[in-house]
């Protein structure tokens, strides 16, 4: 597979390690069972949409919430230099983002656990967070906007993908119903990811 620019960031395979431009973050994952090489739309949408809250903000507590191989775990990891919580219910995709956040050097950094929703002892305590990302689907996203919001900080980001772009405009409104605003949609690849703020 090719390797994926999104901003500042590179998502690679072990083949392309050489080759990856010194100015850029270059995230190695290899296709394994977890979700998520870095290929797919929506991976590419949230790589995009964390490297423009990267830009102007340096969150000081980030969630990746059902993670998968850990790439936008270790991405914020990359790019922030501080530590990262994951997250996801498959027990197996989380020792793949640990050995994955490993093999990228930021192994000390990006903390993954298992765990359904915020249920995890770990989540409750780091919480709230100036920043989660949640790359899954459309209606868990729409389950979770209640408890997303209490889990935010005032005026925290949050990054969401795994939407089609029918699905977008459902989301939305039930973020928006939680105070939780939409700034910035995009869509690669007929998927859509989406940019949003806590209000007060």
């Amino acid at each position: 597979l090719a390797p994926v620019h999104a901003g500042r960031f590179v998502v690679h395979g072990h083949h392309d390690r050489a080759r990856i431009p010194p100015n850029k973050l270059g995230i190695e994952i290899e296709a394994a069972l977890a979700f998520g090489t870095g290929h797919h739309g929506t991976t590419r949408g949230c790589l995009l949409l964390l490297d423009h809250v990267l830009k102007a903000h340096r969150p000081a507590r980030v969630l990746d919430l059902g993670s998968g191989t850990g790439v936008l775990a270790i991405a914020a990891a990359k790019g922030l230099r501080r530590d990262v919580l994951a997250s996801d219910i498959d027990a197996r995709s989380v020792v793949v983002a640990n050995e994955n956040a490993g093999l990228n050097g930021v192994g000390n950094l990006v903390d993954s656990v298992c765990a359904t929703g915020f249920s995890a002892p770990q989540i409750r305590q780091r919480a709230p967070f100036d920043l989660i990302l949640a790359n899954i689907l459309a209606n868990p996203l729409r389950q979770l906007a209640p408890a997303m919001a209490r889990h935010l900080a005032p005026s925290a980001h949050l990054i969401l993908s795994g939407l089609l772009p029918h699905q977008a405009a459902s989301v939305v409104a039930s973020y928006r119903a939680a105070d939780i605003v939409l700034l910035r949609r995009i869509e690669i690849d007929d998927w859509s990811s989406l940019l949003m703020r806590r209000m007060g």
